[in-house]
């Protein structure tokens, strides 16, 4: 278990519910020029967040979730039959011909499992993948996609809606548990499905949600291996998918371990684990620079 968690800090990391919920804005204005960009010590977050195309080259998924970059991403449509893709000033729409093939087939399974009409889609990649300037870890390689825990309204969100409604908060106050007033079967029921696709690697949640799902799944138990705890998730879930085959530059994660992952829950429920003390004069992360990622990253933010 604690292998795991390592594992995943270094992949998916705390992405703060807050950033998931903070608005977004109707005048998005674009970043200024970077002073010295062909700097050695420049953030490669700096250098990606500032691409607004996705580069025209074949696809591919180049290196780790967490240290990579996409080639030939392609946009979710803000709009389909069963999705509506949310915060669309942060220009995060963007995956893998993969990634968004599993959300528009899984969009259209949605209402056959659940009350839902469909899906809200938060963020996926940026244009040309890569680290981002805010919120996320992981999502560089186009592989990944966060689903509102919010079922899809039965109306077409206005653009102002799409910027500034939140999702809803699924977890207790004390974190102990879900809220049964708004996780309901529903919310059950399209995790579930989600996790049964065979394209789909993981899945994160809040422990609060693992345990509900534990609690509830019945004897129907083996789509639980892949739904995975961690900190955050508590309005949304982080759908992720395997390196598709034919990816040779895609380093893919190792497998979950086996069973149903209910029996190693209590540790997330300490008081330690609930409430952590902020660690005195801790140093934050360096964040990566070009020379962290695949050299063909290199290609990829240069390319037209």
């Amino acid at each position: 278990m604690r292998a795991e968690l390592f594992a995943l800090c270094l992949t998916v990391g705390a992405s703060a519910a807050a950033y998931a919920q903070d608005k977004g804005t109707l005048d998005p204005r674009p970043l200024p020029p970077l002073a010295n960009p062909d700097s050695a010590a420049t953030p490669a977050k700096q250098l990606f967040g500032r691409a607004l195309t996705p580069a025209e080259l074949a696809y591919r998924s180049i290196g780790f979730y967490s240290h990579g970059c996409l080639a030939g991403g392609q946009a979710l449509p803000v709009n389909g039959p069963a999705w509506q893709v949310m915060r669309l000033s942060r220009n995060r729409n963007w995956g893998s011909p993969p990634l968004i093939a599993f959300l528009e087939k899984f969009a259209h399974l949605v209402p056959k499992v659940s009350n839902w009409p469909g899906i809200l889609v938060g963020d996926m990649s940026q244009p040309r993948g890569g680290p981002m300037l805010t919120g996320h870890a992981s999502h560089q390689i186009g592989l990944d996609a966060d689903i509102w825990l919010t079922p899809m309204p039965r109306h077409e969100l206005s653009r102002q809606e799409r910027e500034d409604m939140s999702a809803r908060m699924m977890v207790r106050p004390d974190r102990l548990d879900i809220d049964p007033r708004v996780f309901t079967r529903d919310q059950e029921e399209v995790i579930k499905a989600a996790a049964e696709q065979p394209e789909v690697q993981r899945i994160f949640v809040n422990a609060a949600i693992k345990k509900a799902l534990c609690r509830d799944a019945g004897g129907d138990r083996a789509w639980l291996n892949k739904v995975r705890p961690y900190w955050g998730h508590d309005y949304h879930f982080h759908v992720r998918l395997f390196c598709p085959r034919g990816q040779g530059e895609c380093d893919g994660q190792d497998q979950v371990p086996p069973g149903d992952g209910c029996d190693q829950l209590a540790w997330w429920f300490s008081p330690g684990v609930l409430h952590p003390k902020p660690k005195p004069n801790a140093k934050p992360k360096p964040p990566l620079t070009m020379a962290s990622l695949p050299p063909e990253c290199r290609l990829v933010l240069k390319s037209n």
